[in-house]
């Protein structure tokens, strides 16, 4: 299987399955001297476990991580990072009964065409599962990023119909309701439709929003590489995302240019500023020094109870109502995962900003 590799510079290979030993990731291009220990990852980790509301899957997995390689007294050595984390709560014998059964809104099918093979147990290698291993290596770029300054926080902006009010906004409320919503209220209303949803065997989708503070500009390259196309690459990798927009986004469709364009003015200490940000802080694919803001749209758990048409490999039509231990909505287990991808890719394009100027490069060796 090729595409389990993302980045050139800082590149991150993640490799296991939902119901296998073990997943993992290989981080490779991390510089030498970062302090790093197991502690620095397990925080992001246990931000995206399964088992610790409501609202998310009943399969308990602990997810400690643990460093194979790459680090030395507690210090990164330059060369590759290998992580394991085990799987301690697979009960494979949940998915034995659709054996054969190509499960709506799932990867089934289309594993089934292109491998011959899939692994039916939670969906293998297309399993939400597989995102810790990502937020295992985005934990180790975040502790690049920090080094520049450089902050990544995401949220849910939304659940299904119930979005926050940017009035009520506190950041601290994210780390306080299982939801990660920055709105107490809203979080509150989300909170009652996803129990009523999880009362009839249906699930709920939402809205994450990431803002970027601190990356400078310059990030990013021309044409085929803009910064706001492999940000995009990197968020629609994560299985469930279906969209993603920057700035005032699929919004700027209904504007005028007088409306959507973000006028330029010094302030009075001199320091070039923007009036908006409707760019979303990237433009012709470069970063502006401003913050980047982004929103991307995850669809609802497809594992639901409520019966559904479907076939099986035999050609045979039939109802499924899906019985395992699901989540009745992945986003809030999710926005740290949109923050690993987010830094991922920042650290690689950060790196390849040195190499595009002649006196950052004589810097960097001085």
């Amino acid at each position: 299987m090729s595409g389990s590799t993302f980045g050139k510079n800082f590149s991150v290979t993640t490799w296991g399955e939902s119901h296998g030993k073990a997943l993992g990731v290989v981080v490779d291009g991390c510089p030498a001297g970062i302090p790093l220990c197991e502690e620095d990852i397990q925080k992001d980790l246990d931000r995206r476990k399964p088992g610790q509301s409501f609202f998310s899957t009943p399969r308990k997995e602990d997810d400690k991580v643990n460093i194979l390689s790459g680090v030395f007294e507690g210090k990164t050595t330059g060369t590759p990072i290998s992580l394991v984390i085990f799987n301690c709560d697979q009960r494979s014998k949940d998915y034995s009964r659709i054996a054969g059964v190509f499960r709506p809104g799932h990867a089934d099918y289309t594993y089934h065409q292109k491998y011959g093979i899939y692994d039916y147990r939670g969906g293998g290698r297309a399993s939400g599962r597989e995102t810790a291993a990502r937020v295992a290596a985005g934990a180790i770029a975040k502790k690049i990023l920090s080094q520049f300054g450089i902050q990544i926080q995401a949220y849910t902006l939304s659940i299904g119909h119930i979005k926050i009010d940017p009035g009520n906004f506190d950041s601290s409320a994210i780390y306080d309701n299982p939801l990660a919503m920055p709105d107490r209220k809203a979080a509150k209303k989300a909170e009652e439709y996803i129990q009523q949803l999880k009362e009839k065997g249906d699930s709920a989708g939402g809205v994450v929003e990431c803002i970027v503070k601190g990356l400078p500009g310059g990030v990013g390259e021309p044409v085929f590489e803009k910064l706001d196309a492999v940000l995009g690459k990197a968020i629609l990798s994560i299985g469930a995302v279906k969209g993603i927009e920057f700035g005032r986004g699929f919004e700027a469709a209904y504007i005028t240019g007088s409306q959507n364009n973000d006028p330029f003015a010094y302030n009075q200490s001199n320091e070039l500023v923007k009036k908006t940000n409707n760019s979303g802080g990237i433009s012709g694919g470069i970063s502006e020094g401003f913050p980047i803001v982004f929103r991307a749209a995850f669809k609802p758990t497809p594992s639901i109870r409520i019966p559904q048409q479907t076939v099986t490999r035999e050609m045979q039509n039939m109802d499924l109502s899906l019985k395992g231990r699901h989540d009745p909505v992945i986003v809030p287990r999710a926005v740290v995962v949109v923050e690993a991808m987010t830094a991922i890719t920042l650290v690689d394009y950060l790196f390849q900003r040195i190499l595009s100027r002649i006196d950052l490069i004589k810097k960097a060796l001085s």
